[in-house]
């Protein structure tokens, strides 16, 4: 892993592949940069993947207690994550969290390093927070951070991290993976503080996509929007909403696959990725 210190704290990345086009990916809450590994496996040989640890639960680089980590402030935090790699011409994908934090960089119009973006089964509109897993997390950022890491003990167990107001309804087969990203929040002090303090200034905010997809048809570069068709936490329709929205948009739905498609159908969708920026190039 590469580092990188910004003015929220030090931010973990990944930066592997070949010389074509540069692909950021952006993870979740409770989530790292394993959310992505088999989908840069697939893409690297031919593009650069960089994969940013957000401070969004699952990092484990505390933040400075000053940081802004309410939504806005994390997407202003992907744009400086930009700046200081000095990344241009930049596709970027964004699955669960990660696609709302695109949305809001789109409506912001915060993009000058973007050429495009891949929306994969994301937050959207007034799904936010999403599902029983969304709204189950948001209850638990009123809990103390000490009291959040008790509750977070559960997580240990298969059978809990299977229900659907956890990572049941989230991915099909990721559950190996999933363990590993709870390991922060049962270890450290300062990831359950911040991930307490993300999870307030979320749920301040309910209206904030749906404020931001005011904005979203003023987004004139490319576009793919990526879905599950069978999600039960993103609701299929809001991708076809995203995609109607989009001036220059396409959508694909995928099949057996809930909404982390990137753990349930990697290779299927590094090729859907795969094609959009062929036929960008083309």
């Amino acid at each position: 892993m590469n580092s990188v210190e910004l003015s929220a704290g030090v931010i973990e990345y990944e930066d592997r592949g070949g010389p074509g086009a540069t692909l950021v990916f952006l993870h979740g809450l409770l989530m790292d940069e394993t959310l992505w590994s088999a989908v840069a496996d697939d893409l690297a040989p031919a593009h650069r993947c960089v994969i940013p640890v957000l401070p969004l639960g699952a990092h484990r680089q505390g933040m400075n207690p000053q940081a802004d980590l309410s939504p806005h402030g994390i997407a202003n935090l992907v744009g400086e994550f930009l700046d200081a790699l000095d990344l241009r011409d930049v596709t970027l994908v964004g699955n669960d969290t990660g696609g709302a934090l695109v949305q809001l960089l789109m409506a912001d119009g915060a993009l000058e390093r973007v050429s495009g973006v891949v929306l994969v089964s994301c937050d959207a509109f007034d799904n936010f927070p999403p599902g029983l897993t969304g709204r189950t997390l948001f209850l638990t950022g009123k809990l103390s951070p000490g009291l959040f890491g008790l509750f977070m003990q559960q997580m240990r167990l298969k059978p809990v991290r299977r229900l659907p107001i956890a990572f049941g309804w989230l991915t099909k087969r990721g559950d190996a993976v999933v363990k590993r990203w709870m390991r922060p929040i049962w270890r450290w002090r300062e990831i359950r503080r911040d991930t307490v303090r993300v999870l307030r200034s979320a749920a301040a905010d309910r209206n904030l996509l749906t404020a931001a997809a005011e904005k979203l048809a003023r987004f004139d570069r490319p576009a793919l929007v990526v879905w599950a068709a069978q999600d039960r936490v993103m609701p299929p329709e809001h991708g076809r909403r995203l995609a109607d929205l989009l001036p220059d948009a396409r959508l694909v739905e995928i099949e057996d696959s809930y909404t982390l498609v990137p753990l349930d159908q990697p290779a299927r969708l590094a090729a859907e990725i795969r094609r959009f920026l062929g036929e960008r190039e083309a």
